[in-house]
Parts: structure tokens; sequence; C-alpha cells
């Protein structure tokens, strides 16, 4: 096993050499909108997991997952040749979903933001149920109520 440090730096090294490889020697059309946003490897060095998101609909998304399946053996060679690891690790891609959470997570802020505006908006103009201020202070005691 090797220290979860050594595993990191080569995660991010795979990360960058899958990026380049993608950009300079892959020629499919279909991975032209591809972004490698993070790798990760395990502790022995051999399986290394690489998220990736693609701009476009779901018909690109599922081509360019074919695309990366059908590029994958031509990716780990690149990895090979420019990692000093004795094994290549093996890789798996997969859609990274952070760009969706995020969004989604956008939409129910801006919600919370509108009903914090109506409840404003409502506030704005409401009157107290009783008196102003429903506590007791010291200058009521020395009057004696």
């Amino acid at each position: 096993m090797a220290d979860p440090a050594r595993a990191a730096r080569l995660a991010q090294r795979i990360k960058v050499i899958v990026a380049e490889a993608l950009r300079r020697r892959v020629k499919d059309p279909r991975l032209e909108a591809v972004t490698i946003t993070d790798a990760r490897v395990t502790n022995d060095l051999q399986h290394a997991t690489l998220y990736y998101t693609v701009l476009g609909d779901a018909e690109e998304q599922q081509a360019t997952r074919v695309a990366l399946e059908s590029a994958r053996g031509v990716l780990r060679s690149e990895v090979g040749k420019n990692i000093t690891a004795r094994l290549t690790p093996t890789l798996e891609f997969v859609p990274d979903e952070v760009p969706v959470n995020a969004s989604h997570l956008e939409e129910l802020l801006q919600k919370a933001r509108e009903r914090d505006a109506e409840v404003a908006a409502i506030a704005q103009g409401a009157d107290f149920a009783g008196d102003a201020d429903p506590y007791r202070t010291s200058e009521d005691d020395e009057a004696g109520r």
C-alpha cells in the first residue's frame, strides 16, 4: 500500500495527463467538450477514477461516455508513459454530478430568497398583536403595576 499523499499526487498527475491526451492525442469530435474535473486513485495505486463533465444534452453526454470508453486504452497507455509507478492503473470514467447538484442548490436558494422577500413584505405593514413591548420593565414595577 502506498501512502495517501502519494495516491493524491498521482491522481492529480493522472488528471493532467488525461486532460492533455484528450486535447492532443485523441482525435474524437465527441470528446471536444469534455472537462476532467477530478481524479482519485486507490491507495494501492491500481485503479484510477476520473470524474468528467460534458456540455450538452443527454444525447451528447451518452455519446461522450461511449467515446471515453473507446479511448480508454489510448489514455491508459499515455498515463503509463508519463508516470513513474511500477504498474499503470486502470482508468474508470464517471460523470461528475457536482454541476447538476450545484444548479439544484441555486434553485433552492432562489426559492428561499423569494419566500424571505414575501415574509419581509408582509411584516412591513403588520402591527403587533398586543403591546409593542409586551415585557415588564423596571419602570412598570416602580409605578406599581
